[in-house]
């Protein structure tokens, strides 16, 4: 796995260079700093979704392009899994360092309860109406819309009960083994979910949705909101 992390920084450059531009410039499409992104590249920085969503964005690239090939082989491709009415099916192999999942959850009356873990989630809504609750707040996401954020903060995915809805999401491996597995404590030392009350505060944290954009250029113009700490307020803003 830290073979191929160390494979995304040199494929990051030479897909910048390919496209003539300098650091500012990819930089500054992206929304980070010149130093950030020369970080990234010679792999002085650890690669994170926060950062490489929008780099692959204006690079035109998919996240599994900065990745090493890796053979298919059906003895680690786990199938699809079936638990508390969710349909979940790995898009990845077993040891991709990014993970990512085509999630059906069923009609739900109510949210489930949150949990706490390391990570960084995106999601997209393929079909359907997703409710996402972050810190207590509840938003409802609709087809065709996207939200990212940080897996710290309390959080809990589940449909309404209008019916169904079909997600695909993609998230680190501490994610995956809370959300796929179900799993509160690894006995090897790994992610632990706690309770919501014993999660700690973090005041000024931001969370990221994105909305695709027309249907010209849909991976273009992405609309942010952020919830803001502590209230239920969105704030729009364009990334």
């Amino acid at each position: 796995m830290d073979a191929a992390l160390d494979q995304i920084g040199p494929r990051l450059r030479a897909a910048r260079r390919d496209r003539g531009w300098t650091l500012e410039d990819l930089a500054t499409r992206a929304g980070m700093s010149a130093s950030t992104l020369s970080r990234l590249e010679s792999g002085k920085r650890q690669a994170s979704l926060a950062l490489l969503l929008p780099l692959t964005r204006q690079l035109g690239l998919r996240i599994d392009d900065l990745l090493p090939a890796t053979p298919a082989d059906p003895r680690i491709r786990r199938p699809v899994e079936r638990r508390d009415g969710m349909v979940i099916a790995p898009l990845t192999l077993e040891h991709s360092p990014i993970k990512t999942y085509k999630v059906t959850f069923p009609p739900a009356e109510e949210a489930p309860a949150p949990r706490v873990h390391d990570g960084y989630e995106w999601v997209f809504v393929l079909s359907g109406r997703l409710r996402l609750a972050l810190d207590g707040h509840e938003h409802l996401i609709e087809r065709g819309e996207a939200a990212e954020f940080d897996t710290r903060t309390p959080h809990s995915l589940s449909a309404t009960a209008e019916g169904p809805v079909e997600v695909v999401s993609i998230f680190s491996a501490s994610g995956e083994r809370i959300h796929t597995r179900g799993v509160e404590a690894q006995p090897d030392g790994g992610t632990e979910a706690v309770p919501v009350a014993a999660s700690p505060e973090r005041a000024g944290s931001e969370r990221w949705w994105v909305s695709v954009g027309d249907e010209h250029d849909p991976w273009w113009g992405f609309v942010g909101v952020g919830v803001a700490e502590g209230t239920g307020e969105l704030h729009r803003s364009i990334r």
